[in-house]
């Protein structure tokens, strides 16, 4: 296993780690470890994960934290449509995705990954926000906490991540984004600059959410906030099946069916035709869905 991939690995396992265990003291809702092999595309050792989830608890509905560190070959034809032809790849990565119960607290997803094909190598990630009710000092709370972690850096690499997660998290038949977007990049040089501000960004990333979660989780709602979250829960289904790249890569290179499909939220309402009554914080939503400059 190249140098790179051992790495980032132990980069991802601690981040994995130090999430659940503070989500655990913050919510009491306990993450259940599954660890998984897996087999390349010729039947050989792949590697494989953990994949850490919780299912039903107080504040989260579900929730998973995966990692995973896998090698060997992939199918050919999903090779060439990476960066290189060689059918060869290590990659290893940490992704989350939490599903509150609580309306008021925005759906979270995070990936921050390494991929090596052949010779040539890159990282990938970013986090992004899903909220189901009007909340601007937490959107600006968000997207300022990622400015300012990228500031460190390059102060041009915040707006650029941001218009990138603003295209990416984008359903095209819906003309709409999944959520109010946050930052996203991928195919990132590898080099020293690039180990210090992506190991940056994923020790930091629960500290983006922390702080939401800690002022919403107690929030009253009603039957029907909970209603327009299952229906908005319905645009990250048909996102996550229909467009992501890490479902995709996970089922293009044989990955583990249950952990991939771990980000769907466990209920889901749709709704033909539905429109939200004017006035409402639901119609104030539906605004939000679109590119926005939240970092006055």
């Amino acid at each position: 296993m190249h140098e790179n991939v051992q790495r980032m690995s132990k980069i991802v396992e601690e981040v994995a780690e130090d999430i659940c265990d503070r989500m655990y003291e913050a919510t009491g809702d306990i993450f259940l470890q599954d660890k998984w092999q897996r087999e390349d595309h010729i039947g050989n050792d792949g590697g494989g994960g953990t994949t850490r989830i919780v299912r039903q608890g107080k504040y989260l509905e579900s929730g998973a934290v995966n990692t995973s560190t896998i090698y060997g070959e992939v199918n050919p034809e999903f090779a060439k449509k990476l960066k290189g032809d060689s059918p060869e790849v290590q990659a290893t990565g940490v992704s989350l995705i939490f599903h509150p119960r609580n309306p008021n607290v925005p759906t979270i997803h995070m990936n921050f990954r390494y991929i090596r094909q052949g010779d040539k190598d890159w990282f990938g990630g970013g986090a992004d926000l899903t909220p189901y009710l009007p909340n601007q000092e937490c959107f600006s709370y968000f997207h300022s906490f990622w400015k300012n972690k990228l500031d460190a850096f390059d102060p041009s690499f915040y707006p650029k991540m941001k218009e990138e997660c603003d295209q990416y998290f984008y359903i095209p038949h819906r003309k709409e984004m999944r959520g109010i977007g946050g930052i996203f990049y991928d195919y990132l040089e590898v080099n020293e600059d690039s180990w210090k501000m992506v190991e940056s960004l994923a020790r930091g990333f629960l500290d983006s959410y922390f702080s939401i979660l800690k002022k919403t989780m107690e929030l009253p709602f009603t039957e029907e906030d909970r209603s327009f979250q299952l229906y908005r829960r319905g645009r990250y289904v048909e996102f996550n099946l229909l467009y992501d790249r890490g479902t995709l890569f996970g089922l293009k290179t044989n990955g583990r069916i249950e952990s991939i499909l771990a980000s769907l939220p466990p209920e889901v309402r749709y709704e033909y035709m539905y429109t939200p009554e004017a006035g409402s914080p639901y119609e104030e939503m539906n605004t939000y869905y679109q590119p926005h400059n939240w970092v006055q």
